[in-house]
């Protein structure tokens, strides 16, 4: 049967400045999935503590903000106070230097890990120089001609894992306060607004009276670097998936970089070491699984 869209055209969204939010027949279907596993988890939490945290994570493309804000408008729908939150307004740099810092930290552990493999050549820098312009420095294939290059994409990769998703990229310490204000019954809270450039960023007092549950939308939103979180949910995506997804959505045929590649592959382990904790996993097709069924589906 198929779902009419017109009545969620409107609905309010996550709070990150200029996020695009596309609701899909898809996200309807998931997200009212979601709210039937949802009930009875969130009458126990909130009937022991007056107000839950949902988090809704997952890697790209997988439809986080879409169903974060179908969570919370559904549940508002049915007189429970709700209010989606975007993690992604938390790191500690804009996106555009935290994307350069991503990448000078892939590129400074690269060439230190040159050096120390005993590859710290001119020839090699020189080499390793070319690529960074091409943006192909981070591509694996580089390794089959160039045995050397290993050194320096190991290295790198190794210090960008010691950066996604930790503190020295993101303030969890700022969300966790926030998790505790609300949880402690706080009416008025300030929350951060970050958008694409070092000229908009500001807060934003938004009243909570009548709020209680808070859906936070993120990639992160199921870290150990920050509490509160009762009921998490995953998204998943395989590997492929997110791929597929990812080249349907570059319309102009422009692929992703070998170090975009990278970034997400890290997410992705991130995402698979936290599974774990989640209470709802639903697949990219829309099936609702077990912590086994997921470990199964990843390791095919």
């Amino acid at each position: 049967m198929a779902i009419d869209l017109k009545q969620y055209k409107d609905i309010p969204h996550g709070d990150m400045p200029g996020d695009k939010v596309e609701i899909g027949e898809e996200h309807v279907k998931k997200a009212q999935l979601i709210m039937e596993s949802l009930k009875g988890m969130l009458d126990e939490v909130i009937a022991k503590d007056g107000k839950a945290v949902i988090t809704v994570c997952g890697g790209s493309g997988v439809g986080k903000s879409e169903t974060a804000s179908l969570l919370s408008y559904f549940l508002n729908e049915q007189g429970i106070g709700a209010y989606t939150m975007s993690g992604d307004n938390y790191p500690r740099r804009i996106p555009m230097y935290n994307d350069a810092e991503r990448l000078r930290i892939f590129r400074t552990a690269g060439v230190r890990g040159l050096v120390k493999a005993g590859e710290g050549t001119m020839e090699h820098f020189d080499t390793i120089r070319k690529w960074q312009q091409e943006e192909t420095d981070a591509d694996r294939s580089h390794v089959s001609e160039n045995p050397w290059a290993a050194s320096y994409i190991d290295a790198g990769r190794k210090g960008l894992e010691g950066y996604l998703g930790t503190t020295n990229e993101i303030d969890f310490d700022e969300v966790s306060s926030i998790v505790k204000a609300f949880k402690s019954g706080q009416n008025k809270i300030y929350l951060k607004r970050m958008g694409r450039t070092d000229s908009e960023l500001w807060y934003e007092e938004v009243d909570f009276s009548t709020i209680k549950v808070l859906v936070i939308e993120w990639t992160h939103g199921n870290s150990d670097h920050y509490e509160g979180v009762d009921i998490p949910i995953l998204l998943n995506s395989t590997p492929e998936e997110t791929l597929a997804h990812r080249r349907a959505r570059n319309r102009d045929g422009k692929t992703d970089s070998a170090f975009t590649m990278l970034v997400l592959e890290l997410e992705q382990n991130l995402l698979a070491s936290q599974a774990h904790k989640a209470k709802i996993i639903l697949s990219k097709a829309g099936e609702l699984l077990s912590f086994d069924q997921y470990k199964e589906l990843m390791n095919k």
